[in-house]
């Protein structure tokens, strides 16, 4: 089964002294996974795809990255991203309250955190070249550039165009495609 990939605009404001409104466009992407580790293989196949499609201004773009994970994941027991035609990636945890930690990270995956954690991490990203995915804000609103969520018949994910836009990073646009291939590879 071909997977279907759609686009919706949504934009969302937030209380005063909060985060600025976002843009973000959901995209529907099955991923079928059977077994016990299904969602855990998906999760990390669509994070090393979004990895794949984002290049840095360093230039590198086989560099070695560095994912932080901040907070515990939804979706996975263990962030281990899949990056099918990319840069390698060495995973490392890094404590919600550790914001100065952060120094080394390429990619943050912010998993549950506290309100208040999440919004100092999306505050010291500003204006960094820093790609930032998260599993717990399926909305795609509270400031992370790629936000995973389980839907009906798989995973799929949402992307926050204006935290992409404050970023120093190039997102190829076909990211949106993300998983397709695995759809059909089925």
């Amino acid at each position: 089964m071909l997977a279907s990939l759609f686009l919706i605009g949504a934009s969302w404001s937030l209380p005063q002294g909060a985060l600025p409104p976002m843009t973000s466009q959901p995209a529907s992407q099955a991923i079928v996974e059977d077994g016990p580790d299904g969602l855990t293989r998906a999760a990390n196949r669509m994070t090393g795809g979004i990895i794949s499609y984002v290049r840095w201004p360093d230039g590198q773009s086989g560099a070695r990255r560095t994912l932080c994970v901040i907070g515990a994941p939804r979706l996975t027991r263990q962030v281990a991203p899949i990056v099918p035609s990319g840069p390698p990636v060495t995973v490392r945890p890094v404590a919600a309250a550790d914001v100065g930690g952060g120094e080394s990270c390429d990619i943050l995956f912010l998993g549950r955190l506290s309100d208040s954690d999440r919004q100092r991490w999306i505050g010291w990203v500003r204006d960094r070249a820093v790609l930032t995915i998260t599993d717990d804000d399926p909305a795609c609103v509270r400031g992370a550039m790629f936000c995973l969520a389980p839907r009906q018949k798989g995973l799929g994910f949402s992307v926050n165009l204006d935290a992409i836009g404050r970023g120093g990073l190039r997102v190829d646009p076909r990211v949106l495609k993300i998983g397709q291939s695995d759809e059909d590879a089925a």
